[in-house]
Order: structure tokens, then C-alpha cells, then sequence
């Protein structure tokens, strides 16, 4: 893509539907997301913009809110709001001072969950919240409107028509160049000096803010052991060794990465019917280009023929359905399975009482063998689809039993 061509956003509408129903619109998200970027192609030039990145007006905002808000009245965007708390109780009064004018403030924060808490607390019923997340393929390399991902074949193949077919190569091109809007529309050419400002950037505003007495080298340290593991059980032991801490550091900083949206963590599955299945999480990275580059991968081609060649396609496939769930507003819930008889299922997609079994395959030849976990999933208690694998296979179809074969461009 050409160097500042704007990416549609799939929330897009949802922003929009907010700004007509709330008078404050938070919009959160991990840094470099597209907050900004997507908030001002929406505002159109009609409402003022102020960003608490300047530190005048963030020294101003913590100090005397009141008149912060007086020299930047409504219409108006608040830029990286995480860093001025003290505006939040002044915003309800903007708020409830003229409750039936909808759509005055837009807010973005990069650090969503600490954000979204105090938006719950001071904001409540005055503030409606979009969580918006790196790029998707369906943005990239998609047409149409975004639409919520089902197993049927029709919507399938409806789906598959309006996207860009890649091969195993341009799939790990995917991978290695991550999924941040400044990488994608080629504003930076060169996704390891990308990620390596990207880097120093999180680490100096975000992690000293959210955790002032880390050493950041340490922490460098801990964000590439835990990049080493994506796709295998949370072992918080195992991280603690590897990067020489103390467990409760380990766990704090696992939770530092959560709540500025760099990762997820994936549940595992389990009911009283499933009583062997494991308890521990899997955790994922929300933007693989930043796998790639904590990983050293110096290239698409080395990172398709290396070691995490295929943890890092789950990690891939895992947060590409994850966006397709929420930015179409899918109220389906996601999760995985393992049980200790050592069956695992890449991704369970819980929706209206049914259960997707979805298992991530690096083959352009999926076979029934491996699916055979899917059928720990009988005793559930509930309706069991037949799943899908979700492979490199470059057109869809169907293994005997009914289990479907995906592209996975088609997520």
C-alpha cells in the first residue's frame, strides 16, 4: 500500500453508533493500533483535537481539569486520555450538564484495561467504548462489510470471494510483517526498525507508567521468553527460570502486558462434564510482527522454515478469529481445549449453545487423524459442530464426517 492511505476500519460503525447514543466515545487499544488515525478520519475536520503526549497540556489536564476542558471545549478529541485520570469526574459533569447532546467528547487511551475500569466507574451510562485491535486481514485484504465468521459454506464461500487468496509465503509475509496500520500502509518500510521503536516506545511510556520500578532490560528479556511460548500452556514457573524472577514478578508482568493490550490470554474449556480438562491458559500476542521481532526473525522466509513456524500460525489464526469476533460485534465466546488424556483443540468458538471446534494445521493436506480430539467434546452438555481446520489448503472443503477445511486467508 501506498505510504498514508487510509485503512477502513471494521468498527468504523460501531464508533459512529456510539457517538449517537453516548455523550463521551473511548476508543482503546494497544499503541500504534489506529485510535488516532481512525478517530480523525471519522471527525472530518469538525471538531478540535488535543493529545496528552504534549506535556503542557497532559501537566494541565492532571492539575486543573476544569479548565483544561474550558480551553478545549466539546466538540472536541482528547488523544492518550491514560495519562490524565483527574479529567474523568469533570467529563461526567460535561456529561450530565447537557445529558441529550451525544457525541461531544472522543477519547482514545493505549491502555485499555485500567481505562475501561475507571470509564465503568466514573463514566457509567455516559461513555460508550469500542476496543479496537491491530488490523485484520478482512481490513487489509478484504472487501464489504465486516460480518460476523460462521461455518457455514455458503457464508464461506461469500467470505473467501471477497478476500485476497495468499500462498504459504505470502501467509508468513503476513506473520513477519505484523499487523500495525504504520507497518501495513507502508508509512515504515522496514518492520524490524518498526518494532524496534515500537519496543523502546512501550517499554519507556507504557510499562514504567503502568509498573515504575521495572528494570526495562529485564523486562525486554521477559517479553522474548514469553514470545518463545506462544501457543504453549501458561507456565509461569517455567518463565520465572527463564528469565531469572520471582514468580509474583513474572505474574505482574504478564499482567502490565494485558492491560496495554500487547497480549491475550486464551481460557481453557472446561464444564463438570469435562472434569480431566486443564486449567491453565494459553497466551497470545495480539500483533505477530512483534513475535517475529522478538524473535529475531530478520525475514519472512527464515521465520516460515524456523522452529516457530507453527506456534507462531496458531498465534496468527487465534487473534485473526479473535478480531473477526469482536469487530463484527459477535457475542460468541472463545476458548481452547486440553484435557490430561493429552486431546487439544486449537480454538473453541461457544455461540448460541453450540460448540466450533477449530484446530490450526501448517498443511495444505488436512486429514481426519487430526480432528480425532474433537470428539472429547461429547460429553459437553452441549451441540457439537462438526469444527473445521483451518490449514493452507487454497480452497474449501470438507474431510469425511463433515469437518471443513479453511483457508487461512479466509478468517
Amino acid at each position: 500500500m501506498d505510504s498514508g492511505h487510509y485503512i477502513t476500519r471494521d468498527l468504523e460503525g460501531e464508533v459512529l453508533a456510539l457517538s449517537g447514543e453516548y455523550p463521551i466515545v473511548l476508543v482503546t487499544g494497544t499503541r500504534q493500533a489506529g485510535k488516532t488515525t481512525l478517530l480523525r478520519h471519522l471527525n472530518g475536520g469538525e471538531r478540535a483535537e488535543v493529545t496528552l503526549d504534549d506535556l503542557n497540556e497532559r501537566r494541565l489536564a492532571r492539575e486543573d481539569p476544569e479548565l483544561f476542558l474550558q480551553l478545549h471545549p466539546a466538540p472536541v478529541i482528547i488523544d492518550e486520555v491514560q495519562y490524565a485520570p483527574e479529567l474523568f469526574p469533570f467529563l461526567k459533569i460535561l456529561a450530565d450538564r447537557d445529558p441529550g447532546a451525544m457525541g461531544r467528547v472522543w477519547l482514545t487511551g493505549s491502555q485499555p484495561f485500567p481505562l475501561m475500569r475507571l470509564a465503568g466507574e466514573s463514566l457509567a451510562g455516559r461513555a460508550g467504548i469500542a476496543h479496537l485491535l491491530p488490523l485484520s486481514q478482512h481490513e487489509v485484504h478484504g472487501t464489504g462489510p465486516v460480518e460476523r465468521l460462521t461455518l457455514d459454506v455458503d457464508a464461506l464461500r461469500e467470505r473467501m470471494a471477497r478476500r485476497e487468496p495468499a500462498t504459504l509465503p505470502a501467509i508468513y509475509e503476513r506473520i513477519w510483517r505484523g499487523s500495525m496500520p504504520a507497518v501495513v500502509s507502508g508509512r515504515h518500510s522496514s518492520p524490524n526498525r518498526f518494532y524496534a521503536s515500537y519496543q523502546q516506545t512501550y517499554l519507556e511510556r507504557d510499562v514504567r507508567a503502568l509498573s515504575g520500578g521495572v528494570d526495562l532490560l529485564d523486562f525486554d528479556r521477559f517479553m522474548q521468553a514469553l514470545a518463545a511460548q506462544v501457543g504453549q500452556l501458561l507456565n509461569v514457573d517455567s518463565l520465572s527460570r527463564d528469565v531469572g524472577q520471582p514468580r509474583r514478578k513474572v505474574e505482574e508482568w504478564l499482567s502490565i502486558l494485558e492491560r496495554s493490550d500487547v497480549v491475550f490470554r486464551l481460557q481453557p474449556y472446561s464444564n463438570n462434564a469435562l472434569s480431566r480438562a486443564v486449567k491453565a491458559p494459553k497466551v497470545y500476542f495480539n500483533d505477530t510482527g512483534l513475535v517475529a521481532w522478538l524473535g529475531r526473525w530478520s525475514s519472512a522466509k527464515t521465520l516460515q522454515a524456523g522452529a516457530m513456524a507453527g506456534p507462531v500460525l496458531e498465534n496468527y489464526v487465534v487473534s485473526e478469529v479473535r478480531k473477526a469476533v469482536m469487530n463484527a460485534g459477535d457475542p460468541a465466546r472463545l476458548w481452547f481445549y486440553r484435557d490430561r488424556d493429552g486431546r487439544e483443540i486449537d480454538i473453541l468458538l461457544e455461540r448460541d449453545g453450540t460448540l466450533y471446534p477449530l484446530e490450526v494445521k501448517r498443511t495444505a493436506n488436512p486429514q481426519r487423524a487430526m480432528v480425532r480430539s474433537f470428539g472429547a467434546l461429547e460429553c459437553s452438555g452441549l451441540r457439537v459442530d462438526p469444527g473445521a481446520v483451518i490449514c493452507l489448503k487454497q480452497e474449501l472443503g470438507a474431510l469425511p464426517g463433515g469437518t471443513l477445511y479453511v483457508p487461512v486467508w479466509a478468517i
